[in-house]
């Protein structure tokens, strides 16, 4: 780069309009920059703060149209209680005491006098046939008129319930939650003291390696202070429009949201840092160098951040609602992240000047021409030399690793899978499924004509997966009238109903016309074979005239997740390509050129996924993965991998102007080299500090955006795309005039 050192007017000399363009201009990043810091620092009080506003229900996940949601809103209308079904299980290896059955007898009076326990359905207890294991019937209340409980009551509920059983209990007796509060429980637990846990995790993280990459004590807090302050602004923003039912935030959403924000943010602000510190040797007006920094940078980081938010924005297409809300929650988060770093950030060390970078500090040296020495420089010579070779080894390669694409297994998890420990819960349903029938709690629900109810029962009861047992497909029970007669001393005379149902005074009643149904279902509401079965009892509800019948219940919102995750996946996929498609030939102003690069970027993915099931599979000894992995995975390998490529392929295309193509490709790849590899190494350990959840889908996620980076980052930026675009030459430019200049 030829450029001339701008000197400094004299002493009351007016500057010229140059210069007073470049002040205003530098003026005025510094007070939006103020600005941001402001809302930033008011937002981190809102981080801690977005448990308040999580949903974790099962309308945040499932669309409004699956026939489970239709069902459980027709449900609502028999009661204004809706319940999370629950279990506490008693164990003692050997057989229970009389010592144990008393003290479990007498917790169902505690438990039915703890707030936020359905007291109405506290029933039993239950004892298994070899006298070692019991349980009792507490269901959590979810849901009173239009008030959703949130996750953060369920699990202080759930932990409160545990405490009055254990505080009763004889020594030796084991207690354990179970059923479907208990593991709904256990998974929202596990994103409890998220922010606190990422955020140090991460931030240790991001700490030791800028101090690697920078070798300065100092230089380090500039970008990550930076990140935290976008983060605070972000939580400010997701905070309010979440309380206000604009989108829906769940802890899945917000975990990623802290990861992506420091590791874009570190990125975005590595990027920005190198230029300035390329510019310092040439310019030395500290206010210069910046602002020929940030123009220099700003393009590369704004297209960036465009083509990471139209991807995660092209999740609203999906029909889960846990999809669609993701992809806003994560796009305010970079938005948020691209206004600090180009706003705050620049200002912050313009204010501070050179010294940030001690002990390495640039001097005015005209040195700034760093693409023709150094060892980026020589390994682009190399790679120029050996183009072809290169970029047929590393496809090769990348075709090996894509081999194992097929045995990734993303068919869906059981919810006792889904942990990378072994949470209390999964303990005791393991205990419960041993010694009970496993469908029990969660059956699954048919809403129907009331005119219809015999068929449908009858039907029903022939189904595959359903239970045989007499009071297996009855006329849901009414739990307000069951309650009353406990109270009042009983049944009525003639109970229980020869079929094993519950009378007819203590079922719901027909409310317009419709009728609620439950089915005892023969295997867990979370296993394969429930959801089939599930899928079997609609056929033979849907084919009954006149019952207009529809099926929901615990298993069916499984199998309704399932559906709709393969939906999103095969349909959003597509959609992101040719969004980023469209964002990389309006930056490039070509079109060869942006079809290489979509063509690397699959390449690399698929080659990740590759990976990741032999690691799934032989490493972690996963049991498969959930059919939303591949989709979440995409978007951001995908988004964040085509960032990568934005910011050497921008700069090849300015060093081309100048230099011609062939040499601008290897002056771009040797300036954006180190800074390039180094944000790859950030933004892999920060996703990466995703596994530290004991969620298989976080680890996941974590090991397969991180492996994926580096992959990108190490192979396909630094060897396939640029050995590739060498080979082809200046045709990577059609059809604009760069493809007829200069080779």
């Amino acid at each position: 780069m030829d450029r001339v050192a701008e000197s400094e007017p004299a002493t009351g000399a007016p500057p010229p309009p140059a210069r007073r363009g470049l002040t205003r201009g530098a003026l005025g990043i510094a007070v939006v920059g103020l600005l941001v810091f402001l809302v930033g620092a008011l937002g981190g009080s809102y981080q801690g703060r977005l448990g308040e506003v999580q949903k974790n229900d099962n309308a945040a996940y499932l669309p409004a149209t699956a026939e489970s949601t239709e069902v459980g809103d027709e449900a609502r209308r028999f009661s204004d209680v809706e319940t999370v079904p629950g279990f506490v299980v008693y164990h003692r290896d050997g057989g229970l005491t009389d010592a144990d059955e008393a003290a479990i007898s007498a917790d169902l009076a505690d438990f039915k006098g703890i707030d936020g326990v359905a007291a109405d359905q506290v029933a039993g207890p239950q004892f298994s046939t070899d006298g070692q294991t019991a349980s009792t019937a507490v269901p959590l209340i979810g849901r009173t008129g239009s008030t959703t409980v949130n996750g953060e009551r369920l699990v202080a509920v759930e932990q409160e319930v545990l405490k009055a059983a254990r505080a009763g209990a004889p020594d030796g007796l084991a207690v354990h939650s179970a059923g479907v509060g208990g593991l709904l429980v256990a998974f929202i637990d596990a994103f409890g003291g998220l922010d606190s846990t990422l955020l140090l995790v991460a931030g240790i993280v991001v700490v030791v390696i800028l101090l690697v990459v920078y070798r300065s004590p100092v230089l380090w807090f500039f970008p990550l202070f930076s990140a935290v302050l976008a983060l605070g602004a972000a939580s400010l923003a997701i905070y309010f429009l979440a309380k206000n039912d604009v989108l829906t935030l769940n802890g899945q959403s917000q975990g990623i949201l802290f990861v992506l924000v420091i590791g874009a943010g570190t990125d975005y602000a590595l990027l920005l840092i190198s230029r300035y510190r390329e510019e310092l040797h040439t310019h030395e007006s500290r206010v210069a160098a910046m602002t020929q920094a940030w123009r220099g940078a700003a393009p590369a980081i704004g297209a960036s951040a465009a083509t990471v938010i139209l991807g995660l924005l092209c999740l609203g297409f999906g029909e889960l609602n846990s999809d669609r809300s993701l992809g806003p929650v994560c796009a305010i988060g970079i938005a948020c992240t691209v206004v600090v770093m180009l706003t705050f950030l620049p200002a912050f060390l313009a204010l501070f000047g050179r010294w940030v970078f001690w002990p390495r500090t640039p001097h005015v040296d005209s040195a700034s021409d760093i693409a023709t020495h150094g060892v980026w420089w020589r390994f682009a010579q190399g790679l120029g030399r050996r183009a072809r070779p290169a970029w047929i080894g590393a496809t090769v390669v990348l075709l090996a690793f894509l081999a194992f694409l097929p045995t990734l297994s993303s068919s869906g998890l059981a919810i006792t899978d889904s942990f990378t420990d072994e949470p209390d819960a999964v303990v005791g349903q393991r205990l419960y499924d041993a010694s009970f029938p496993q469908g029990a709690g969660a059956p699954a629900v048919i809403a129907t004509d009331a005119d219809a109810v015999d068929d449908v029962i009858t039907a029903v009861s022939r189904v595959k997966g359903v239970s045989t047992d007499p009071g297996s497909v009855c006329v849901a029970p009414d739990f307000a009238k069951l309650a009353q007669l406990a109270a009042g001393g009983g049944f009525p005379a003639g109970t229980p109903a020869p079929n094993g149902c519950l009378p007819e005074q203590v079922q719901v009643q027909p409310h317009d016309g419709r009728i609620l149904v439950d089915a005892l279902l023969v295997d867990r509401f979370d296993t394969a074979a429930a959801q089939q079965a599930v899928q079997r009892i609609r056929d033979a509800v849907h084919a009954i005239p006149g019952a207009n019948a529809r099926v929901g219940g615990q298993a069916a919102v499984q199998y309704d997740t399932l559906q709709a995750s393969r939906h999103d996946r095969n349909l959003i996929i597509p959609i992101v390509l040719a969004v980023i498609l469209v964002v990389l030939a309006v930056l490039l102003r070509a079109l060869v050129a942006p079809v290489l690069l979509i063509l690397t970027v699959l390449l690399s993915f698929g080659a990740t996924l590759g990976v990741s099931a032999l690691v799934f599979d032989h490493l972690f000894h996963f049991a498969g993965a959930d059919p939303g992995f591949p989709l979440f995975a995409f978007v951001f390998l995908v988004a964040l991998g085509i960032d990568y490529n934005i910011f050497l392929m921008t700069r090849v295309r300015e060093e081309t102007v100048r230099h011609g193509t062939r040499a601008g490709i290897l002056r771009g790849l040797a300036v954006t080299g180190g800074v390039i590899t180094s944000a790859g190494i950030v933004l892999a350990a920060t996703f990466a500090v995703l596994t530290v959840l004991p969620l298989v889908f976080a680890a996941q996620i974590g090991f397969t955006v991180a492996f994926g980076v580096l992959l990108d980052t190490f192979l396909v930026r630094s060897v396939l795309v640029p050995a590739l675009c060498t080979d082809v030459g200046r045709r990577i430019w059609l059809p604009s005039r760069l493809a007829r200049a200069a080779p």
